[in-house]
């Protein structure tokens, strides 16, 4: 048997991040005897749900940027693009593994690796005149 949901309350949370928002608190109605209450949830209660706003508004937003036009190019040069950079470190820069531990460092060190692979590709460029070409036009304003 279907069960309505209805807001119980909001309230602001923050992420580990540090990222707060604002979520609506869905409860369902009396959810005690029901034989599905084991699969649906673990809570003493009845069940909750946990909805922002914001964040609905925001994927609608960026669902749609994916599926526009300018949003298929830019993941066919992506998945063209990405593959072809991590099969270069771990291939031609015999890349298997982080030397250094922890967070910080190893951000460091893919940080290097990059900056290393980028200036590869510009020096190729320079080397073969093709500087001004560009996949995409160049955005007039920042």
């Amino acid at each position: 048997m279907r069960k309505k949901a209805k807001a119980a309350f909001r309230k602001k949370q923050k992420s580990k991040s540090g990222y707060g928002s604002e979520v609506t608190v869905y409860e369902r109605e009396n959810c005690t005897g029901c034989s599905h209450k084991e699969k649906c949830t673990r809570a003493k209660g009845n069940k909750r749900l946990y909805i922002s706003k914001s964040f609905l508004e925001k994927w609608q937003e960026s669902y749609e940027n994916i599926l526009s036009e300018k949003g298929i190019l830019y993941r066919m040069n992506r998945s063209i693009q990405v593959e072809g950079a991590f099969g270069v470190l771990k291939n031609d820069y015999e890349f298997q593994r982080f030397l250094l531990r922890g967070k910080t460092k190893v951000k460091l060190e893919i940080l290097l690796l990059c900056m290393g692979y980028n200036l590869n590709k510009l020096h190729a460029k320079i080397q073969g005149q093709r500087t001004v070409s560009h996949l995409f036009p160049i955005k007039e304003s920042a």
